[in-house]
């Protein structure tokens, strides 16, 4: 099918994370990774607000889903979620495969799986050159290589030391798929995603480096975990899918309609100390996942 994830293939490269796939929701981790919302304000003094263009406001008839993109992941996916979204191309179209435990697909005109726009399909951006003004902060002992936060996604990267031996003076990172991020879909060609995509109900690892990661929910991730769950011996399809109502970016909506969305700064020492109290908590089990920053809806 054209833009249908593989399940089999997934399942078949699947390193470390096989309960994900052949389990039950709940048989992955120990503990539920960190809320992708602050259950108290952030201090005001820590965060900073998505740019419009950089917010994605996915109306279904479950509630409200505001997904964070950020174009320095994946710019050409980045771009073409927003030129489809602003265009009115999402509206109507269904979450027609949605795998407890793993993720929940849209973006498909046919509602089948094998449907895409009519632009050109997008080449896999599975890693990017990560600059020192990237605002990385790095959490130590949250998994293997150098792990942290680029202003709200999840990442792997190589240290900034290496910088100086490369001619751009970057290096190399990938974003990681913890719950919540959304990421594009494809067939098995790795440059086949257009215009469907997905968003995360849990850590999914196996997908880190061959799926593209272009944003994450910020506010909305229980109304992810609302929508129709299909069976799997059906691959996850639905058969009376929940629909996306209306998809825009915040730019695109008068202002008057516009939601605003803050995210906790993760150069801030109140993220440090949320870090440590959540690496207490989770004691050798604590991840990368669990260091998500908090984001807070402020508006709209």
């Amino acid at each position: 099918m054209k833009t249908s994830m593989q399940f089999n293939l997934l399942m078949a490269s699947a390193l470390c994370c096989a309960t994900l796939f052949g389990g039950p929701v709940g048989a992955q981790s120990a503990a539920a990774p960190a809320p992708t919302v602050a259950a108290t304000p952030i201090p005001a003094d820590a965060t900073w607000t998505v740019a419009p263009e950089n917010l994605l406001v996915v109306d279904t008839n479950k509630g409200r889903i505001l997904v964070g993109l950020d174009p320095r992941l994946a710019p050409q996916s980045v771009e073409r979620i927003r030129t489809l979204a602003d265009r009115g191309f999402y509206d109507g179209l269904t979450w027609h495969r949605v795998m407890a435990g793993f993720m929940a697909q849209t973006g498909d005109p046919l509602g089948n799986g094998a449907g895409s726009s009519d632009l050109p399909d997008v080449p896999g951006e599975f890693q990017f050159r990560r600059g020192r003004d990237a605002g990385f902060v790095t959490v130590p002992e949250s998994g293997a290589g150098t792990r942290g936060i680029m202003g709200f996604v999840p990442l792997q990267t190589q240290p900034d030391a290496q910088m100086m031996f490369n001619a751009d003076g970057r290096t190399d990172a990938i974003g990681l798929f913890c719950t919540g991020i959304a990421g594009m879909a494809r067939n098995t060609d790795p440059n086949s995603a257009n215009s469907q995509f997905f968003l995360t109900l849990a850590e999914s690892a196996n997908l880190n480096g061959t799926y593209t990661p272009f944003g994450r929910v910020l506010v909305g991730q229980e109304v992810v975990a609302a929508l129709k769950v299909g069976p799997e011996a059906a691959n996850g399809r639905v058969t009376d899918p929940d629909v996306m109502t209306r998809v825009r970016t915040a730019a695109a909506m008068p202002e008057a309609e516009r939601p605003s969305v803050q995210v906790m700064d993760v150069a801030h020492p109140a993220y440090a100390a949320l870090v440590t109290e959540r690496r207490t908590a989770r004691g050798t089990r604590f991840t990368i996942c669990d260091a998500l920053p908090p984001a807070q809806l402020v508006g709209g």
